[in-house]
């Protein structure tokens, strides 16, 4: 979530695995004036990315794009973190940095040339030497049910009811659950929050398996799997804020190949940088442990074209995991173009951390990061 107090344990980078990324612009030999042209082709780019099947399926979509736009070929070097090998819950191995840590050893030892991550797995505070080059546009940043019998939430709550059994649903998000048990006091609904760990088919098969009722999952994640259409209800943000950084990506390199992060930089969306920027401005104010439950959702509105900058709201909260306890509040403010809307985005996230922390967020978080 926010700065490392202690680092997690090193796993060795493992690079055996790549798998090469074309586009049709990308050829082994070069065709010119009808002849072969003796001129070497660029080495390929070396893309660091997790194991697990849905950072391969991220990795790669980004790793077509930036094919297309180099005109060179992408290999997908495959990388264990520590988070993937753990068998912990977030909370209990640290939560920040697990899933990052061993691509960014990777960058800056030269074995890989750029990295993937999502965003929201990213510490706050930025290492020495490496540069967030590129935010893409953001997928849909909402929490999506995936729930027995094709079920909505309140279908859910509704059926249980007449079983006199209360829902129980799988998260592995503090953030989660404290809303949907602050959602279940405010409504009277009788729901148990599960801690869950595992990819996506494991969640989902607590479902199939008749172990939970529900899991919640990034709508994110599952629409760049291809699975989409499993879930069941979209949870609307006005229920359940999403991460800081959910459904956004990071392309990560190292500063000084100033090269490569110019060619990088060509994915990046500026709205999408603004929001996030806010959202972990936010998050790193507020000195949030790993295991504060804290939502943020920023979202840039257009302006009128004979106004000189868009507006960006944010919203925020901070919980008790069993939900008795909420703090949420939104800040709007004027964010200009390019680099002065990065500074105005993380002033804006500043002064509603200070907000929270004014009524009280400190005292619901747990243990702060200093």
């Amino acid at each position: 979530m926010t700065q490392d107090t202690q680092d997690p344990p090193r796993i060795p980078a493992q690079s055996d695995q790549t798998h090469s990324i074309r586009t049709e612009h990308d050829r082994d030999d070069h065709v010119m004036s009808g002849q072969l042209s003796n001129t070497p082709s660029p080495p390929a780019l070396r893309l660091g990315t997790r194991r697990s099947a849905l950072a391969m399926a991220q990795s790669g979509q980004i790793a077509e794009a930036v094919s297309r736009a180099t005109g060179r070929r992408v290999e997908l070097v495959e990388i264990t973190t520590y988070g993937d090998t753990s068998r912990e819950h977030l909370a209990q191995i640290g939560g920040t940095g697990v899933f990052v840590s061993a691509l960014r050893d990777a960058l800056l030892a030269g074995t890989i040339d750029f990295a993937v991550h999502s965003l929201k797995d990213l510490p706050t505070a930025a290492p020495d030497g490496l540069l967030l080059a590129a935010v893409p546009p953001r997928e849909d940043p909402r929490d999506a049910l995936v729930a027995r019998d094709g079920l909505s939430l309140d279908e859910l709550v509704d059926k249980c009811v007449h079983n006199a059994t209360p829902v129980r649903i799988g998260t592995g998000s503090p953030r989660r659950m404290a809303q949907l048990n602050a959602w279940a006091a405010a409504t009277g609904a009788q729901l148990e929050t599960v801690a869950i760990r595992g990819n996506v088919d494991t969640r989902i098969g607590f479902v199939h398996s008749g172990e939970l009722d529900a899991v919640v999952l990034a709508a994110a994640g599952l629409n760049r799997l291809g699975r989409l259409d499993e879930a069941t209800q979209i949870l609307d943000d006005t229920l359940m804020l999403p991460a800081p950084g959910q459904g956004a990506l990071a392309i990560e390199c190292t500063a000084a190949d100033t090269g490569l992060a110019a060619a990088l930089a060509v994915l990046d969306d500026a709205p999408t940088r603004a929001a996030v920027t806010a959202e972990r401005a936010l998050l790193a104010a507020l000195e949030a442990g790993c295991s504060a439950p804290v939502g943020a959702l920023a979202e840039v509105r257009r302006g009128a074209p004979a106004q000189q900058s868009d507006e960006l709201r944010l919203r925020a909260l901070v919980g008790t995991v069993d939900g008795s306890a909420v703090v949420q509040l939104s800040a709007t403010g004027a964010i200009a173009s390019e680099a002065a809307s990065e500074q105005a985005a993380a002033a804006l996230g500043r002064e509603l951390a200070a907000r929270m922390l004014a009524q009280g967020a400190a005292g619901l978080m747990g243990e702060r990061v200093k």
